[in-house]
């Protein structure tokens, strides 16, 4: 009842922020005195108000910019622990470097966490300056740091980071045998840019480290099958495109193509998945709008930030089937050794705050998933953009039409434009109907995302027309040019609403910023995916003789599927978590003992005492440093590799739980006990097979060699981002192909 009261009283964003503007008015009427002095003292930390007027004149010496008074409250909230929503060009980079350096200076080790490696570089060095002038240390990690690297950047104060190197060092971390090899110092504080982006968004998407890697089985000839066959006879798509399926002529063709064979019989199961796994590829997987082909190899495009997303991959068997149909080679696969979510990650840190330009969109599952409130920070300057209301048409022709006739129009002006597409495909084929008009444009996505910085730079100068795939998390403010203000400022079009209207209000906040003129509108089609995916039920008005739909229901419609489809993202982020929260706390035992054998002597004290006899001859004979190591070797090599089977057939056992409602059980409840009751006899096995090498391996004062007694770890690890199968469970594949039965 408590929390029901909770969750009725505090609506996202209702932090009080008075008390700051409170502290920072105090520190405004410093900041003369502060100002005059020859030398900065350090920051104090337990006076806010003088903290806040120190670091500012620190940022004003070191880096020519003032804290305005909202970014000094934006820093406040950070400091205490909660998601600052600050509109994009108010300044969170440096409201975030003032909270950093306040954590450390409270003697906290801070991590700055963003969505991508360049901007964890950018930050880094361009708050460097100032973070040497209040004496706190700063470093960041990359996708090439090396090991060294690493571990310099951990060692200070501030460290920034994406989300996934951060995650991948965890990983990593979990896997050494020295205690001199570890590279992740104890969590402190996670300061995250780009808050709901890294924590709703990225939650769903599980970090894997793999060993082993072999290369990848390729089915050219399946996919070559799945291309002859017919959509809407052979097979059919479901109503939200996650699901396709063979209707009784398509099960009748593929057999005969596989010359008679019974595709549902056992010793057929095999082929039946490959012939799902391409269907999958080849109906439901678009180049250039899911992934694009660059360098010979299938690279997925984050949806939700218009990127390659670098080191993500479907499940081995799906991505597979892409690059088959593809026609590329396979890429390597590898048994995964272990996993972590990014909810899993954070959630180690004691401390969490964060900030972002849409966070009270996400309010509700900020709470629920992380007990994280929001804190809205007021603009500098009262926003003045005009948002129109959507321009709906009836089909997606109509519509691009439409959008590049108002392109032609405005641009014609001066008045600067950027254009935001859903994909790589359309910002591309927008690009061209602009050329065949007469205007020239720059195109901004996955394809071309290393030079993002000076495109976007650019983007505000008089007649500039950008065109660009999900502006999430680029990291570079549009700057008006001279004269373009008096145009009305930069005008944004949306070539369609995304699936969450915080990507919508991103894509909006490019214009306006910092009280500047601006203007957006978004072009909506009822044949736009967004709606015939997610209110496929419902029938939109018809249009007036130009195409336009102007009918009121039109909105509702549009407005509807969104809702639906942000409700269906929130569902996939619960189920993730309900599945994986028992697998997070079965993990932190297994690490607790893991560390007692790294840095102590569990490992000899549980052999000695299973196998005196042996332990005490070897103390003898190989001296008691030697055979402590030895122990650890065995111990660790066998809970590592016990770890990885348990995570096999945790795997196995999600895959299939969902035909357990066949038998009306719970799928979740049936997984918990199954996943209980594996886990109970992990550490008994851990057990058994270490005395079993203890007392078998060959010892010599040289250690032991574990390779040599047919123990052998990878001799190459590989960290990706695994992409949860799109197209629904077993289940959902079961109920598809009973129902193309009965239809048949």
């Amino acid at each position: 009842m408590k929390q029901v009261f909770r969750r009725l009283l505090e609506r996202p964003g209702s932090v009080d922020i008075r008390p700051f503007t409170k502290i920072v008015a105090e520190a405004g009427r410093r900041e003369e005195r502060v100002k005059a002095l020859e030398e900065l003292p350090t920051p104090p930390v337990n006076d806010l108000a003088e903290f806040c007027a120190v670091v500012r004149e620190a940022a004003r010496r070191t880096l020519d910019l003032r804290p305005y008074d909202v970014q000094l409250a934006g820093t406040l909230a950070l400091l205490n622990g909660h998601v600052a929503e600050m509109a994009t060009g108010e300044g969170k980079t440096l409201a975030g470097a003032l909270a950093a350096a306040g954590y450390a200076l409270q003697g906290h080790r801070v991590h700055v966490i963003s969505v991508n490696d360049y901007l964890a570089r950018r930050d880094a060095e361009w708050m460097g300056p100032f973070y040497e002038a209040v004496g706190v240390s700063v470093g960041w990690i990359g996708q090439t740091s090396t090991r060294e690297e690493r571990k310099a950047a951990y060692r200070a104060d501030v460290a920034y980071g994406s989300v996934s190197e951060i995650g991948f060092d965890v990983l990593r971390d979990r896997l050494v045998t020295e205690p001199g090899d570890l590279v992740v110092p104890e969590p402190g504080v996670a300061l995250i840019d780009e808050a709901d982006s890294v924590l709703v968004d990225e939650a769903r998407v599980p970090l894997v480290l793999a060993g082993a890697a072999e290369p990848g089985a390729s089915v050219p000839e399946v996919a070559a099958l799945v291309r002859r066959l017919v959509k809407g006879y052979h097979y059919e798509i479901d109503d939200e495109h996650r699901n396709v399926y063979l209707t009784p002529k398509g099960i009748d063709a593929v057999e005969k193509m596989l010359d008679g064979i019974d595709l549902y019989a056992e010793e057929n199961a095999d082929k039946l998945t490959e012939i799902n796994l391409a269907l999958h590829a080849h109906a439901l997987l678009v180049r250039d709008v899911d992934y694009i082909v660059r360098d010979g190899k299938v690279q997925l495009i984050n949806t939700s930030r218009g990127r390659v997303a670098l080191l993500q991959r479907w499940p081995d068997g799906l991505q597979a089937a892409v690059e088959a149909k593809e026609a590329l080679p396979p890429s390597e696969t590898g048994r995964i050794l272990d996993s972590i979510t990014v909810q899993g990650l954070i959630n180690r840190y004691p401390k969490v705050c964060g900030m972002t330009g849409t966070a009270v969109a996400v309010g509700e599952q900020l709470r629920e998933f992380y007990d994280l409130k929001v804190a809205v920070i007021p603009p500098n300057e009262p926003c003045v953009r005009v948002d129109e209301p959507d321009r709906i048409y009836a089909t997606v022709t109509d519509k691009e039409r439409a959008l590049a006739e108002e392109v032609a129009a405005v641009h014609a002006t001066g008045r600067p434009i950027l254009i935001g597409t859903l994909d790589v495909a359309e910002s591309e084929r927008l690009a061209e109907v602009l050329a065949a008009d007469g205007v020239d444009c720059v195109v901004l996505n996955a394809k071309n995302d290393a030079a993002e910085a000076s495109i976007i730079a650019r983007a505000g100068q008089k007649g500039a027309v950008t065109v660009s795939t999900q502006m999430a998390g680029r990291g570079t403010d549009i700057r008006l040019g001279e004269g373009v203000a008096e145009l009305g400022g930069l005008y944004v079009i949306g070539s369609g609403r995304h699936t969450s209207s915080r990507l919508d209000d991103q894509l909006r906040g490019r214009a306006g910023r910092q009280g500047d003129p601006g203007g957006s509108v978004f072009y909506v089609s009822t044949e736009d995916d967004l709606s015939t995916k997610f209110a496929p039920e419902e029938t939109p008005p018809p249009p007036d003789e130009d195409g336009v739909v102007r009918h009121k229901h039109a909105q509702y419609v549009v407005g509807h599927a969104q809702r639906v489809a942000e409700g269906a993202n929130l569902e996939i982020h619960r189920n993730t978590w309900r599945y994986t929260r028992l697998l997070e706390l079965q993990r932190a035992q297994v690490l607790e003992n893991r560390e007692k054998v790294l840095n102590g002597d569990a490992g000899a004290e549980a052999l000695a005492g299973a196998a005196p006899e042996r332990y005490a001859e070897l103390r003898e004979s190989v001296g008691e440093q030697i055979l402590s190591d030895v122990c650890r070797q065995i111990v660790l090599y066998h809970l590592d590799e016990c770890w990885a089977d348990h995570l096999a057939l945790l795997a196995d056992l999600r895959e299939g739980i969902h035909l357990r409602v066949l038998g009306r059980q719970n799928p979740l409840d049936e997984f918990h006990k199954e996943a209980v009751r594996a886990y109970a006899n992990l550490m008994d096995e851990v057990a058994r097979r270490s005395v079993a090498t203890f007392e078998e391996a060959t010892i010599t004062e040289n250690g032991v060699d574990l390779a040599a007694n047919g123990l052998k770890r990878p001799t190459a690890t590989w960290t990706y981002l695994v992409q949860e199968n799109p197209f629904g469970s077993e289940w959902d594949r079961v109920t598809k192909r009973l129902a193309g039965k009965l239809r048949g």
